[in-house]
């Protein structure tokens, strides 16, 4: 498969009165054409970080980009100037925010900020944007495009505010749509809906997306390949099947462990104990040891690498060196994943544990 994007062994710090926040420590992943890589874990570790560094969008200071490559079409953009950038951003890679009411002006028209995209990216006249703006208002879904490029944002419900971004972002045919919590702000029905969306429109344009998310649930239905984060690193990384039905790391256990269950509503839900590292003074070894009830002592003492499980699965977890003892998924975990098989319709509700 062609690559799209390569991230290598990106460091971001930022430097603050207290010290340097060490927020993303070694990242690396690849992206391929047409695929959606989904980044996921809690809060503070690292994800929205990684994903507005591939934009350069991160203020500078107190951030700063220590080491790594991010590389796009044989460049690497942590080396272009600012001007370069600009003709990268929204053009080539766009990028879809949490809340759409920060991402839109309240004093223009919606058409007018669509259009806006457009005649700066694609030198179009003041025609042909406005009818490029009704065009992506109507992928998007959209009613009557014509009258409403010409209200504004308050005239818009949440998820219909949602779909005028994914219209901006998508205006000029980016090869990458990374999409930041692009539904925490949304119910869960528009947010069924939006998901629907992004999955159909990435069809038709054959773009790759980014999905940065907390929500398990979501990554299921929209991803190709997961990769999760943890303390400022990549953990564990695979395609969606070997991450739900073949996790590896603790910390992987842990979160599908923390999703509720629509079929055991009795259940208490589970929670992963303890709290992220501070990244002020990351820990010594693994950084998820302390919260880790299967930590050993080596754990505590040297960081894992990032053990081979298959072509497509790593994981930088010391249970999966030869001399360590053979631990299986807790049985929450097993049940998650015996869950996930029989609703994705795999024989007999099979895992690999």
């Amino acid at each position: 498969m062609e690559k799209v994007l390569e991230v290598k062994d990106l460091h971001i710090s930022f430097d603050i009165h207290a010290g340097e926040v060490q927020a993303v420590r070694g990242v690396s992943f690849d992206l391929y054409k047409g695929e959606t890589l989904a980044i996921v874990g809690e809060s503070g570790c690292g994800k929205s970080v990684t994903s507005k560094a591939l934009m350069r969008l991160l203020p500078t200071p107190p951030s700063r980009i220590k080491q790594g490559e991010i590389l796009f079409e044989g460049k690497d953009l942590t080396k272009l100037s600012e001007k370069e950038m600009q003709e990268i951003r929204g053009a080539k890679i766009s990028m879809i925010f949490q809340d759409p009411m920060t991402s839109l002006n309240p004093t223009m028209t919606i058409g007018n900020q669509i259009m806006e995209v457009l005649l700066k990216h694609q030198k179009l006249s003041k025609n042909e944007a406005r009818n490029r703006a009704i065009e992506l208002l109507q992928l998007v879904g959209i009613k009557n495009p014509e009258l409403r490029i010409k209200q504004y944002p308050h005239q818009f419900s949440g998820g219909m505010r949602q779909r005028v971004v994914i219209a901006m972002a998508l205006a000029c045919n980016p090869k990458v749509l990374i999409a930041d919590e692009p539904t925490t702000a949304l119910d869960v029905t528009i947010q069924a809906q939006i998901l629907e969306l992004m999955k159909d429109i990435q069809k038709k344009m054959g773009m790759s997306i980014i999905f940065i998310t907390h929500d398990l649930g979501v990554v299921a239905n929209v991803a190709d390949r997961v990769a999760v984060m943890y303390a400022g690193k990549v953990v564990e990384i695979g395609t969606v099947d070997e991450i739900f039905y073949n996790p590896k790391h603790p910390y992987t256990w842990g979160l599908l462990a923390s999703m509720p269950s629509l079929d055991h509503k009795d259940e208490e839900l589970y929670s992963i104990p303890g709290t992220p590292p501070d990244l002020l003074n990351p820990p010594k070894g693994d950084a998820f040891a302390p919260r880790n009830p299967y930590a050993m002592k080596i754990d505590y003492e040297l960081e894992p690498p990032m053990f081979k499980v298959s072509d497509t699965h790593y994981a930088a977890t010391w249970l999966l060196h030869e001399n360590a003892p053979k631990v299986e998924p807790p049985k929450v975990v097993q049940e998650r994943m015996r869950q996930f098989a029989l609703s994705s319709g795999k024989k007999g509700g099979e895992f690999r544990g």
